[in-house]
Formats: structure tokens, sequence, C-alpha cells
């Protein structure tokens, strides 16, 4: 598996929490550091996601925002 995203992140699936149309899927990538993603559920099903699974996040933006107070 080759993806030109530069940020790749494996982890263990964590939550899944089903809509009508969409997936919130829940990874745990290290202790306490957690990544949710938003998915369609047609995607959720093709990919098989089920709580415990070893998966990957792919993140890709074209600019990152941070703030203080």
């Amino acid at each position: 598996m080759k993806f030109s995203a530069r940020n790749q992140i494996k982890g263990i699936v964590k939550s899944i929490h089903e809509g009508v149309v969409n997936t919130e899927v829940v990874i745990e990538v290290a202790p306490g550091v957690e990544i949710a993603s938003i998915i369609t559920k047609s995607s959720a099903d093709n990919l098989g996601l089920t709580v415990g699974k070893e998966t990957y996040a792919f993140i890709k933006a074209s600019s990152v925002m941070l703030a203080v107070e």
C-alpha cells in the first residue's frame, strides 16, 4: 500500500458511531491519543471496520491552523 499523503498514522479502532448517512470512527494512535474521522456509512461498511481492528489515518490538508488564548 503506497500513498502520496505524508501524514500516515497507524491506530486501532476504538469506537464506531453509525448514523443514517455518515459514520464517526475514532482510532487510538497512542495511549490516550485519539483521532476522529467522519466517513460515509458505505465506506465504513466497505472497509469492514470493527472495534479493535488496526487501521490507518491519512491526513492531507493544504493548511493547518493553530490558536492560543
